[in-house]
């Protein structure tokens, strides 16, 4: 049975050259094109935290791609198109829409990302960061203990906006104040958060062991130590883990990570197809894998 095609990537900041701090939707549609040529068949951009208007600017990029993209395919289908022998497939990954990774985050647990863009949670600088795309916004990421964020995460759990918290320095307690708010997710589970500590579990805690919560993991042997990796699988409900990539633009390391000039990793440079070879490798089941890299992230999205 193969099973390296059609994956959803959900968490994706870039590939090769490309990244989504940009402007341009021809390099939103290049990333695109890169990863459908690794096996993904659709994929969510994920913006990076900046100003509010560097990242409305992003989200364009991303809702022009997306225009693109509907009209070749649209062409593509088209009676005139099949007389000229046109094909019916568009050659790149479907763009489902956008996920801010950001802006509402803790500095503390920042990682990688530039801290001093951070903002703090406020539901007037979320109407000023969303408005007019609220229709692409599919994910957003919470730090839940920084103060006003429950307030930001209510409105976008009205606004069918998905909450994930990461990025984040909080407790047991303050992650599940952020669930009974409404957040739905954790990003990139361990990475970027409070350790787990037997007296304090934190976020990461919550995300292991929580029934409801989905849980970003990204599977590439660096972000997670492979044992860690059997543990999430082992212990957490099967139907709440999804694989991404979390992959970045740049040149990557022998094992497939990208770190910063500080030397902080910064993401990875692999796509789902290699993390998908990687479980294999530890032994995950292929009908587990199925779950984790199609099923689950297009039930969190809505597709399913």
């Amino acid at each position: 049975m193969t099973i390296f095609k059609d994956f959803i990537d959900i968490h994706t900041h870039g590939i090769g050259k490309y990244d989504t701090r940009t402007g341009s939707p021809e390099n939103i549609l290049q990333m695109a094109a890169l990863h459908f040529s690794q096996g993904t068949g659709s994929v969510l951009p994920t913006i990076y935290p900046d100003s509010i208007d560097e990242m409305r600017k992003n989200m364009e990029a991303v809702r022009r791609a997306m225009v693109i993209q509907k009209r070749s395919e649209a062409s593509s289908q088209s009676p005139s198109a099949t007389r000229r022998g046109g094909k019916s497939e568009v050659n790149n990954s479907m763009i489902l829409g956008v996920n801010l990774e950001g802006p509402f985050l803790n500095p503390a647990r920042c990682g990688a990302m530039d801290k001093d863009v951070f903002l703090k949670p406020s539901v007037s600088s979320l109407k000023k960061l969303i408005a007019g795309y609220e229709d692409i916004i599919k994910i957003i990421t919470i730090a839940p203990e920084m103060p006003g964020s429950l307030k930001v995460i209510e409105k976008c759990s009205e606004l069918n906006i998905k909450v994930n918290m990461g990025h984040s320095d909080a407790t047991y307690n303050q992650a599940m104040e952020g669930k009974k708010a409404g957040a739905t997710g954790i990003t990139h589970l361990f990475n970027a958060m409070r350790p787990f500590h037997h007296r304090e579990p934190g976020l990461a805690g919550l995300g292991l062991i929580d029934e409801d919560l989905y849980t970003e993991v990204i599977a590439d042997g660096i972000h997670l130590h492979p044992k860690t990796i059997e543990l999430i699988f082992s212990r957490k409900r099967l139907d709440r883990i999804i694989l991404v990539s979390d992959s970045v633009k740049g040149r990557k390391t022998g094992k497939g990570a990208v770190y910063n000039k500080g030397g902080v990793l910064a993401g990875s440079a692999m796509t789902i197809d290699s993390v998908v070879k990687r479980l294999r490798s530890v032994g995950i089941p292929d009908a587990e894998i199925i779950e984790a890299s199609k099923d689950n992230p297009a039930r969190y999205i809505g597709l399913r």
